[in-house]
């Protein structure tokens, strides 16, 4: 009876997160996914770049390594994006940082899709235990709303290039973010993804040795499955079926698939931790459990917590708390 109430709960903040929201054009925009790429006209020139971006080791570094333009007052600290893009309030980067007052470890948390407040309880909570917490605007969220938009519908749409433009840049600006709070002292650095926030959060952990712990929430491996198959992004998929096969939406989208770099998140000096949501139908069980033992064939030792919620239950007692805590002991 519990859970059959869970999963109604979970249907109704599904359905509320689709309020105001509309199906927009299947668009390629492979100049913007991929630098100094020529306009492309297939979807089979398209996955041919991607492919290549996947082989290359260098997609996802910082194009430069400047310290210029960090500016903290307040508890804030702003700087300017790495990647360039029409929306100008998205070029600058906003993260609201939480104190301990200790330099031995700090927190960089990358929030869910359209999410609409920061986690503060999640903050103030390892705040007083000795952890800095650092909560970054992803791209299209909080500051960085594009004018008018209710939603961040440009970071996760069905125009291909911006999408991976839009991860990759919520990447270059996590790894540059990583980079300042080094320069400033913090011994160890983790890094707490939430749902789509786990894609942008492994993505850094795998291309970047200064993170020494990450933390999962509501992830998987394949972006492209979770967006065909997921509760969330039903009019995504809606704009995309028409016009691309799943296959080949794999490879698009192949940059922004952990699986790619099991490898790299499976190396010896990065701890793995994940939450998983049981009943969740925003990513599916079935895709988180492949994306595990994907990493445990490469080699890595997840320490897993599955919970019998749903993807937006999870938010709520006691589920929320089971998670803090397992995440609690993994940080310590």
């Amino acid at each position: 009876m519990y859970h059959s109430w869970l999963d109604r709960w979970d249907e109704q903040r599904a359905r509320r997160g689709e309020e105001g929201k509309k199906t927009t054009d299947f668009v390629l925009d492979a100049e913007r996914a991929f630098p100094g790429a020529k306009k492309v006209a297939s979807i089979e020139e398209f996955c041919v770049l991607a492919d290549q971006a996947v082989a290359d080791p260098v997609f996802f570094d910082e194009p430069s390594e400047s310290d210029q333009g960090f500016e903290r007052k307040d508890g804030w600290l702003k700087f300017p994006s790495d990647i360039a893009t029409d929306i100008a309030a998205n070029n600058v980067v906003w993260a609201k940082i939480t104190e301990s007052g200790w330099f031995d470890q700090a927190m960089v948390i990358f929030h869910h899709w359209n999410a609409s407040a920061r986690n503060r309880q999640i903050a103030n909570f390892f705040s007083r235990r000795g952890i800095t917490v650092v909560e970054i605007a992803m791209p299209y969220h909080f500051e960085r709303s594009r004018p008018g938009s209710l939603h961040a519908d440009y970071m996760l749409s069905p125009n291909l290039g911006r999408t991976i433009q839009s991860v990759r840049q919520g990447v270059l600006d996590g790894r540059k973010l990583i980079r300042w709070l080094k320069s400033e002292g913090y011994r160890k650095v983790s890094v707490l993804g939430m749902s789509l926030g786990s894609w942008v959060a492994a993505l850094i952990a795998a291309h970047d040795s200064a993170v020494s712990k990450a933390s999962l929430f509501l992830t998987a491996g394949s972006l492209a499955d979770m967006v065909w198959t997921g509760r969330a992004t039903r009019l995504i998929r809606d704009s995309l079926e028409p016009e691309i096969e799943l296959a080949d939406l794999r490879r698009a989208w192949g940059p922004l698939n952990l699986e790619n770099y099991a490898h790299s998140l499976a190396r010896s000096d990065l701890d793995l931790h994940v939450v998983l949501a049981k009943r969740d139908k925003v990513v599916l069980p079935e895709l988180s459990e492949r994306f595990m033992q994907t990493l445990k064939d490469a080699g890595a030792r997840p320490n897993i917590l599955e919970l019998n919620c749903g993807h937006y239950s999870l938010a709520i007692p006691p589920y929320i708390l089971l998670a803090g805590l397992s995440l609690k002991r993994f940080l310590s």
